[in-house]
């Protein structure tokens, strides 16, 4: 019995020590854990115990979600620590501009790395943003004004850079932002068309994203929106581009993906330079080994400037395409590495799929999957399919995708009509030929 007691005290004795372990950590180590959670969750551990009381006020991210303003000012009145590494703030409506720039202020003069401010409403902030020499991540949506050109601009260690429906004084205002970031690695710009003109130019962006969106009846007041991007250095870019005039862009040796969409609801007055556009832009993008193009909402490219089209995608590999027949065989027949292909909606042209006069190198010794997202049974997809079927030599998997429907009647006519596809004659005898349906 009396073993009994003192094991059962050794266990009690042994699980008090395990219970406070935590604490037993070093200060610095409990800071660096209290630093991935926000600022009040991080006060709220100062009920665990007696040495974490004060713990929090040494932290060096200062995360606030939605915390009233009084909130925030108490916790920067007794916070401990001077140096502030990140500064992130997500807010409704229960502050005004001159809480937002004191608070803003208060980051930068503690020298501040990273700063995220995200609200419901829009202000100005302080013009000291963008002079800190210390800041390295700046991420700002619905808020701010990004000065013009006349106004001081120097974020010498700056390399991760987000703009998200942000303000600007002048059309140069971001060109003279970027001109101020000397080693900016990563750039992430969302913008209207009302900003009519986005120039983009720097020579360290290896990550450049850029939404050029439309709102309503804005799109259609402005006489032309043009889009410039000179950034040799990039390896990643993604765009979403509503134009009507031009997209001009420079050398692009480094690029190996690509994510692209261009939307044009609005025919211009001259189908040709615009064509020639978009065609060139695409040029650029010839050293990928990654590629996705939607132009699945672009005008009609004129025909005369795309069968001019001969430039090699050497590299491509991968290929997510959503066009009309023209541009899926110009691809077919200048990416002869090319090893994936998805499609997406394949439009039907005037002249509808038109077999080349010779099968593309690609299908005799490249390509292994091919993936049709939203077929519809219509001809063109048909003739497409059985074209790619019948010639590629070393297909291995063909995945048809067809869109659901609640019709019972529909979804079986849709099965009846993809079942045909099985039965298509096949190039490669390791090809399967599978049909799934999207939900």
């Amino acid at each position: 019995m009396e073993i009994t007691k003192q094991c059962s005290r050794k266990r009690r004795k042994q699980n008090a020590i395990s219970i406070d372990r935590l604490s037993e950590l070093p200060d610095s180590v409990l800071c660096h854990i209290l630093s991935f959670l926000s600022t009040q969750e991080s006060v709220a551990t100062t009920i665990l115990a007696k040495p974490w009381r004060y713990l929090w006020t040494f932290v060096p991210n200062l995360i606030f979600h939605f915390e009233d303003s009084d909130t925030i000012n108490r916790v920067l009145l007794l916070r401990k620590l001077q140096k502030i590494n990140t500064f992130r703030l997500t807010y409704g409506v229960d502050c005004n501009a001159y809480q937002v720039d004191t608070w803003i202020t208060l980051a930068v003069e503690r020298n501040v790395e990273s700063v995220d401010i995200y609200l419901s409403f829009h202000v100005d902030l302080p013009r000291c943003l963008f002079t800190c020499e210390t800041l390295v991540d700046l991420s700002l949506e619905n808020c701010g004004l990004v000065p013009d050109i006349g106004s001081a601009v120097c974020l010498p260690h700056l390399k991760k850079l987000h703009l998200m429906y942000v303000g600007y004084e002048g059309d140069d205002s971001l060109s003279h932002l970027v001109s101020g970031c000397p080693v900016l690695e990563e750039l992430l710009v969302q913008l209207y068309v009302e900003y009519c003109s986005c120039r983009i130019s720097s020579p360290t962006i290896k990550r450049l994203m850029v939404n050029y969106l439309f709102e309503g009846e804005r799109y259609d007041n402005r006489d032309y929106n043009k889009l410039e991007i000179d950034t040799p250095a990039v390896v990643y870019l993604q765009l979403l581009d509503c134009m009507k005039q031009y997209i001009k862009c420079g050398v692009l040796n480094f690029l190996t993906e690509a994510d692209i969409e261009i939307f044009n609801s609005i025919k211009p007055q001259d189908g040709f330079p615009y064509s020639r556009s978009v065609v060139e832009f695409i040029d650029r993008l010839c050293n990928v080994e990654c590629l996705k193009v939607d132009l699945s909402r672009c005008t009609e490219i004129i025909d005369s400037v795309l069968s001019a089209w001969t430039i090699s995608f050497h590299n491509l590999a991968k290929l997510e395409l959503s066009s009309g027949c023209s541009f899926l065989l110009k691809f077919l027949e200048n990416a002869d590495n090319l090893e994936i292909l998805i499609l997406g909606e394949v439009h039907e042209e005037m002249k509808g799929w038109m077999e080349p006069q010779q099968v593309p190198a690609c299908l005799l010794s490249r390509l292994r999957i091919i993936k049709l997202a939203g077929i519809k049974g219509k001809k063109h997809e048909f003739e497409i399919i059985r074209y790619l079927l019948r010639n590629a030599k070393f297909l291995e998997r063909v995945e048809l995708v067809y869109p659901s429907s609640r019709n019972s009647v529909e979804k079986m006519f849709t099965m009846y009509k993809l079942k045909e596809i099985l039965l298509f004659e096949r190039g490669s005898k390791a090809c399967e030929v599978v049909v799934v349906s999207k939900f």
